[in-house]
């Protein structure tokens, strides 16, 4: 008997969804695709919003929703897309995040070195393709920009892509931050090509105008929140310590996969001449870095334990945010409280006290812009076509500092 592989999944944003082929079938049931149910979408937001407990796989299968109601619409509007280039499309939104690791920047920052989660995205696609015999090659080149149409690309990755409306509104969702709810059905309602490029008609302006402003909010009180901060920042303190003391020879309780990981200097030179270390990298998922962060709140090393201890206990460091950088005689003052309060070295304040700056950059004009078409054709990028003063404000990029250092200094 034939398997039904047009499943439904009950969606809490969209409702239900369907699988449009059975190669997506087959694709989401891959165990390297199963694998993003293990690691959460925003890392360790949970700790300031309870509810963001959702997974990059709810991301993936709502980015491939979106996707398949934005094909649906241009080939209304007369834009002419195969079937073959409308399911490459969809596998490539599908698929787009499956290269990240847990707790993605942490990991980018400390246990792999020079290697974004986009080069072991591609890579792990290109694996599929080869288990899938081929079926991917044209999603891999809309996935890479390498394809003829332009607009099938910048639906999968631009400053209005199908990845964005998606996290934006589940993030809100999860969150319970109001402010990130946008009108994705509006905003692709009004998707047009025009001049080979991706489109938004002109009544659909003020969508895109809340679409940036949404994102511009969702940053500050979600994404940067200063707190998440302060706990993304600590967990990188902790892989750091637990890798330099793994190099020294010191035996740390880990899943194989990351013991791996932490006893080696691996690089984007490394992955591309070890295939296993594709393998070993899609065995690690959230479980493995909170496994083992429990376990080290015991470990003999008081930076470790305490750092761990911090992060299972959410005493989280305090955080100050600025406009400006923190000076030198601050940084050292704080440094100076730490060596005597912990008897540690000058060298080993750096678990304790760290800065560092973040920038939000809600709509960039010198990227692929957001073009809005006009009914007599004309293109106008809407940071220029927007009579809302806050958009063209909204294109320049705001960095700010921070400081991290224990609460009770």
């Amino acid at each position: 008997m034939k398997l039904n592989k047009r499943k439904i999944i009950n969606d809490p944003i969209y409702g239900f969804i369907t699988l449009p082929n059975d190669l997506v079938f087959d694709l989401i049931n891959h165990p390297i695709f199963q694998r993003l149910r293990r690691i959460k979408q925003l890392g360790l937001t949970n700790l300031v919003y309870p509810g963001a407990l959702h997974t990059r796989f709810h991301h993936a299968i709502g980015a491939m929703h979106l996707m398949t109601e934005a094909l649906l619409v241009l080939k209304s509007k007369g834009v002419t897309i195969t079937d073959e280039e409308s399911e490459a499309a969809i596998i490539a939104i599908l698929l787009h995040d499956i290269g990240h690791g847990p707790f993605s920047h942490a990991l980018e920052h400390t246990i792999v070195k020079g290697i974004s989660h986009e080069d072991i995205s591609m890579m792990l696609m290109n694996e599929l393709n080869i288990t899938f015999k081929g079926k991917l090659t044209l999603a891999i080149k809309i996935f890479k920009g390498d394809y003829s149409k332009t607009y099938l690309h910048q639906l999968v990755s631009s400053q209005l892509d199908m990845d964005r409306l998606d996290y934006l509104k589940r993030d809100s969702f999860f969150t319970g931050v109001s402010e990130g709810v946008v009108s994705s059905d509006r905003i692709i309602k009004m998707l047009n090509v025009a001049k080979g490029e991706l489109v938004i008609e002109a009544k659909g302006i003020y969508s895109v105008e809340k679409f940036l402003i949404a994102r511009r909010l969702m940053y500050w009180q979600v994404y940067l929140h200063k707190t998440v901060l302060s706990a993304e920042n600590l967990l990188v303190k902790i892989l750091k310590r637990a890798k330099e003391l793994s190099l020294s020879g010191t035996e740390l309780f880990a899943t194989p996969a990351l013991s791996l990981f932490l006893k080696n200097n691996f690089n984007k030179k490394d992955f591309t001449s070890q295939k296993e270390l594709l393998n070993q990298f899609v065995l690690l998922d959230d479980y493995d870095i909170m496994a083992s962060v429990k376990v080290w709140t015991q470990s003999d090393d008081k930076i470790l334990a305490l750092l761990c201890s911090s992060l299972i206990d959410r005493s989280l460091y305090k955080i100050e945010l600025q406009n400006t950088k923190f000076s030198a005689s601050y940084i050292k003052t704080l440094q100076e409280k730490i060596m005597k309060k912990h008897k540690v070295s000058k060298k080993e304040t750096e678990y304790f006290v760290f800065s560092n700056s973040v920038i939000n950059s809600a709509y960039n004009s010198s990227e692929i812009k957001i073009n809005i078409l006009y009914n007599d054709g004309k293109l106008l990028d809407v940071a220029k076509a927007s009579d809302q003063l806050n958009i063209k404000m909204l294109s320049k990029k705001v960095t700010k500092y921070f400081i991290c250092f224990p609460k009770n200094l």
